[in-house]
């Protein structure tokens, strides 16, 4: 990057609304702007328009990050994280959960039990879609596997699953 400034400190081009209230929103207006990214044109298409337009979030009280209703084909996410969950974090969650609604719409199964989590062809396509847009940014191989580092999963599985979406193992 030529202006010196790290990937945190970047304009997103995007507004998140990190103190929406409890309950089901327009995706537009806790997530504005996503239709313009490139990325996100880039998983929709002609339809992202469209798409984003009739998409719910759910912002609730439940513990952890972000996932999708394959019930209601909609964004769940949960308001501690959306408060407080680094911007560029949340920006990316967005970014593969919007993956997942395209695959939900496509008729795939997300959550395909066969595989584990770090293996399921969902997840790995979802999160190197993140990867990309990560990698965009300016974030280098150190910050996307933090990004991608959660707790549920062991260091072993952890280092199978950066190989899986295509980032540098760290060891």
């Amino acid at each position: 990057m030529t202006t010196g400034k790290k990937f945190y400190d970047l304009d997103l081009g995007v507004n998140i609304e990190r103190k929406t209230k409890i309950g089901i929103h327009p995706f537009t207006s806790v997530f504005e702007g996503f239709d313009k990214l490139r990325a996100v044109r880039g998983i929709f298409g002609k339809d992202t328009d469209e798409v984003l337009g009739a998409l719910s979030v759910e912002v609730s009280r439940r513990r952890g990050y972000m996932r999708i209703s394959d019930h209601e084909g909609s964004i769940m996410v949960c308001s501690k994280y959306l408060k407080e969950g680094r911007e560029v974090d949340v920006y990316l969650d967005v970014i593969h959960e919007l993956v997942h609604i395209r695959q939900h719409r496509a008729g795939m199964e997300l959550w395909d039990r066969r595989y584990a989590y770090i293996d399921r062809p969902t997840e790995i396509e979802a999160y190197k879609v993140a990867v990309k847009e990560a990698r965009r940014l300016g974030m280098d191989e150190k910050d996307v596997a933090r990004y991608l580092k959660v707790e549920w999963i062991s260091e072993e599985a952890f280092q199978r699953f950066l190989r899986n979406v295509g980032v540098k193992t760290l060891r």
